[in-house]
């Protein structure tokens, strides 16, 4: 976005526009770096800013990202869609935002996990960290940008409940906490002492990241030699990750 800001007039301009109307709206960081990254390579790649930019020229342009990509719902196709979408709305250009085309959303069964691969993935780690992080994700069925938010006092072991704060759409709630996660827990802080978050990340007092977490699945799965494609969303076969009423999961030990 830097290069955009200095190579194409009046960039600087529109980003923050864009960071002040993404603010008040509610919408998460994450949003606005998507949709501010987008723009500007499509301003780049043009010289000009998007309003100005005709429909053929964005068309043949997006027919590119399209054709890059073997999955353009999950690619930068999708974000150059929303992020102008959400520019046009901006300028006041709403026209302009319905003849963009739509995105079709692939239709594919989940890849879910049976209870055996799920005591092998959760005990694969060698770090206890990585053991109960993996195991409290998956049987509160949170999403990793929850559980790097989450701090030690958002664990109410007297009500047996997790404060989400400021989930997806800004939106505090609570989950149920497993007895046997909070036994975990417990082993957890006394062996590791966090400070503030739950999951500390290289320094005291600070979150482990997203990409933390990444890492540390992506070397449990290869440890226990799972061959499905497993992210930090993929469920168990009984629903544990995606049922707010689940206890938990209750068929392993640390």
């Amino acid at each position: 976005m830097e290069q955009a800001c200095h190579q194409v007039h009046g960039f600087s301009k529109l980003w923050e526009e864009l960071q002040d109307k993404i603010t008040l709206s509610g919408h998460s960081s994450s949003t606005l770096n998507n949709y501010g990254r987008k723009l500007a390579q499509l301003s780049l790649h043009f010289g000009k800013l998007p309003q100005h930019i005709t429909e053929k020229e964005v068309n043949r342009y997006l027919v590119s990202l399209a054709r890059k990509s073997r999955v353009p719902s999950l690619s930068d196709f999708k974000f150059s869609v929303y992020g102008l979408r959400y520019c046009y709305r901006l300028l006041g250009m709403s026209d302009k935002a319905v003849r963009l085309p739509s995105i079709k959303r692939e239709k594919k069964l989940p890849v879910v996990l049976n209870r055996s691969e799920c005591k092998a993935l959760f005990k694969a780690p060698e770090l206890l960290k990585h053991r109960i992080l993996l195991s409290l994700m998956y049987s509160a069925g949170l999403r990793a940008r929850e559980v790097s938010r989450l701090e030690i006092k958002d664990i109410d072991s007297e009500r047996m409940m997790i404060h989400i704060r400021q989930s997806k759409y800004n939106k505090d709630r609570y989950v149920p906490l497993s007895p046997l996660i909070l036994e975990g827990l417990r082993k957890y802080y006394h062996a590791c002492q966090p400070v503030q978050y739950l999951f500390n990340g290289n320094e005291p007092g600070t979150p482990l990241s997203v990409r933390g977490m990444q890492w540390a699945l992506r070397e449990a799965v290869k440890k226990c030699k799972l061959q499905k494609g497993i992210t930090l969303h993929i469920p168990t076969r009984n629903g544990i990750a995606k049922n707010k009423h689940s206890s938990g999961v209750r068929h392993y030990s640390y």
